[in-house]
């Protein structure tokens, strides 16, 4: 009886675990299938959960700016309904994720994750829209190129405010600057505030790290990476 039952518990775990994985491989959705889903349905809500200023300079096309880290986040989405699918993303994945999982929650039924976000959707050269106020699109191509005109190396640390491993990292990054300033450039380049720049130079996630030694590509990281690791390519 006792086997019976520890059988009967196996299953209904590997039950549970099937149908999670299930459910999220049909809600996390490339930014194509993203935007091929939103045109199947008619009126769809579609949610950006970046900042106002991210917003305005450039999102999805009838979307609606609700900041997933700003105070009036769960009141914004208590008017939608439930029962309706609702389409959310952000710049690169991580606030959606956590704003999609918070609306699952408090029983929205359907809702679709662009993964990689926003970045990945121009990656794609998928449509925007920008605000009519939008400021001006950070560095040119030449302008970047010039920054690499030295004799030392060069560590581009690609960035936003809001990216927690980018806060992790950004100490050290100091640091570097400042301790191999004799034979190191460190340029640090925001992401929201550069985004033709980084789209013409295929950053589609954060955080990056590059070198260029010479105006060449060197070495490149995407994503959290220890301090003994970046100066170990820098020296």
């Amino acid at each position: 009886m006792r086997n019976l039952f520890s059988i009967t518990l196996v299953a209904l775990l590997i039950s549970s675990c099937t149908n999670r994985s299930t459910e999220t491989s049909n809600t996390v959705l490339s930014p194509s299938a993203f935007a091929e889903k939103i045109k199947a349905i008619p009126s769809p809500t579609i949610i950006d959960v970046r900042t106002p200023a991210e917003f305005a300079k450039g999102h999805v096309k009838n979307a609606l700016n609700y900041d997933w880290n700003g105070i009036e986040f769960d009141a914004q989405i208590v008017n939608l309904d439930k029962s309706k699918p609702v389409f959310i993303y952000c710049l690169s994945g991580g606030r959606s994720s956590a704003a999609a999982d918070k609306m699952r929650t408090v029983g929205f039924k359907e809702v679709y994750e662009m993964q990689g976000g926003l970045m990945k959707w121009r990656a794609a050269n998928l449509p925007e829209t920008k605000g009519a106020e939008a400021p001006p699109d950070g560095l040119s191509k030449q302008q970047f190129d010039a920054l690499l005109e030295t004799n030392k190396l060069v560590l581009i640390d690609f960035y936003a405010h809001w990216c927690a491993p980018c806060k992790k990292m950004k100490p050290y990054i100091d640091e570097i600057s400042k301790e191999m300033a004799d034979k190191v450039v460190v340029i640090s380049i925001n992401t929201d505030e550069n985004q033709a720049l980084c789209k013409e130079l295929n950053i589609d996630a954060i955080p990056v790290l590059q070198i260029y030694k010479a105006k060449s590509l060197v070495w490149s990281n995407t994503g959290f990476i220890e301090k003994e690791v970046v100066v170990k390519q820098l020296q």
